[in-house]
């Protein structure tokens, strides 16, 4: 409550249009990575159109969308697509399991495409980018003082399927604009965690901090992610610029979803002394 207070009193919660700092000819690598199971191709694909004609609409050249998957979903062939469907006899080195082991694969020899100085921006298969968003994320790769960053997320400038969980997911707006900017901007830690959508990550740090983090870290490896980081040094900021996502379609994927995380935040929060 604290950290929510402060962040919505002490900073701009509604910012204005995100201007470029910088010239896009001169902006460093994004690789846009949409990491899905695969089950729902159709949104797979409508999205990545979407996010696709977002950076194209704004002049974005230096970046490539990379689709994550475990069953194929066959995006159509473009320059800046890439598609990298995760073998299912394909095992981490420490067991790690669900997303953070297709996350993982990225990195394998071989698979992994991206020099240290490049930036990976993580999203889910129903997150849309905004063009203040890519700005956003533009400005905070090029001011290159932090190698983790996050934004805010909202739920219902789209086609709203549930309104109860949409309602629902309004406290996570607020926590972005409050709780998890004030953690970023005034710490530049992630003592409250952070989520697994619109995580921005320098290349060398994702790979340095890993998301191999066995069972342990499987299944909230963001939280996980985001205390090892911390304990390694590694620090955050807040992105300006919001994405867009949806809330879960059914009120069960919804508690399905919340007992997730609670079950997962045990491990990470038992470790946070560990790592520490």
């Amino acid at each position: 409550m604290t950290f929510n207070f402060c962040g919505l009193i002490f900073y701009e919660a509604f910012p204005k249009r995100v201007i470029l700092k910088g010239s896009l000819s001169h902006t460093p690598f994004l690789c846009i990575r949409v990491v899905t199971k695969g089950i729902y191709p159709t949104l797979v694909l409508e999205n990545i159109k979407k996010n696709l004609d977002t950076c194209t609409n704004i002049g974005l050249r230096n970046f490539i969308i990379e689709v994550v998957t475990d069953k194929a979903v066959n995006p159509p062939h473009h320059e800046k697509l890439r598609e990298i469907v995760v073998p299912s006899e394909y095992e981490t080195k420490n067991g790690t399991l669900y997303k953070a082991r297709a996350l993982h694969y990225c990195w394998e020899e071989g698979i992994n495409k991206l020099d240290d100085s490049d930036w990976v921006v993580h999203l889910d298969e129903e997150t849309l980018l905004t063009e203040d968003a890519v700005r956003g994320i533009l400005n905070f790769a090029m001011n290159d003082n932090h190698t983790c960053g996050q934004g805010l997320i909202t739920y219902a400038n789209g086609e709203i399927v549930n309104w109860l969980t949409t309602f629902a997911d309004t406290y996570r707006v607020a926590a972005d604009m409050g709780m998890y900017r004030f953690q970023f901007k005034a710490f530049h830690k992630s003592y409250h965690g952070w989520k697994g959508s619109y995580m921005v990550l320098k290349a060398s740090t994702e790979k340095h901090v890993s998301f191999d983090n066995g069972l342990e870290g499987s299944i909230i490896e963001d939280g996980y992610f985001a205390i090892k980081a911390s304990s390694k040094g590694y620090s955050f900021d807040f992105i300006e610029g919001e994405m867009w996502e949806m809330s879960p379609f059914t009120v069960l994927d919804f508690m399905k979803q919340r007992k997730r995380w609670l079950q997962g935040t045990l491990v990470p929060g038992q470790d946070y002394f560990r790592f520490r």
